[in-house]
């Protein structure tokens, strides 16, 4: 985990898609977020342990590199395995809100478009020949300014939060935690099996908590 300092940040971008407008200043308290995606390692250990049932994809070739991060969890699946770690360390994992999750990514550098920087992921080295049939083992590139690995590709991370594409119009400006209620869980980051395979540190996204995707995983938060 690294501990990501409490502080204010601009949230979102008004140059991106609508659901990312308004930009607004928003004020994160310090937490700790997973340097890593979880790992399919970690996950099976959870599998074995709790005795669930393994998520679709388990036995895909793709899929089969221990370092890689797990791949197909649901939202429900993704906050069970925080409560299985909750009960073994006596500690408060869970999934990160897009707040933290968006702060966390861009490093505490103000107005960068990525976690590394301005530059497109087209010019990344080797970009066109990455993630070609799944995602990358974890921790392969540079991370960014707070330590963090594979903020914005590999795999899209469940949050806590339900998604409202017109949530920031009334954000709270203080740790938000999304709306109430809805049908969709937010999600962040980009994911190997699209065209554009790394995504804007204000970009977002969601599905239903329920499907259960080859190309989403999660990381862990904690407050500190």
């Amino acid at each position: 985990m690294a501990a990501i300092p409490e502080g204010w940040f601009t949230m979102g971008c008004d140059n991106g898609r609508d659901d990312e407008r308004p930009a607004h200043r928003v004020w994160v308290d310090r937490f700790a977020l997973g340097i890593y995606q979880v790992t399919r390692a970690e996950y099976a250990d959870f599998l074995r342990e709790a005795r669930r049932a393994a998520p679709p994809f388990w036995e895909d070739p793709n899929f089969q590199e221990p370092q890689q991060p797990v791949v197909g969890p649901s939202w429900f699946d993704a906050v069970a395995f925080c409560e299985w770690l909750n009960k073994i360390t006596g500690r408060k994992y869970r999934l990160p809100t897009e707040a933290e999750w968006e702060r966390a990514a861009c490093g505490g550098v103000e107005g960068q478009l990525y976690s590394w920087g301005n530059q497109p992921p087209e010019e990344l080295p080797g970009y066109a020949n990455r993630w070609r049939t799944g995602p990358e083992r974890v921790g392969l590139s540079a991370p960014n300014p707070y330590g963090l690995f594979n903020m914005g590709d590999n795999v899209h991370e469940w949050c806590a939060d339900w998604y409202d594409a017109h949530y920031y119009e009334r954000s709270p400006q203080r740790n938000p935690q999304g709306p109430e209620q809805g049908t969709r869980r937010a999600s962040r980051g980009g994911a190997w099996r699209h065209q554009i395979k790394v995504s804007r540190c204000a970009a977002r996204s969601s599905i239903p908590p329920g499907f259960m995707y080859a190309d989403y995983g999660f990381r862990l938060a904690l407050s500190l």
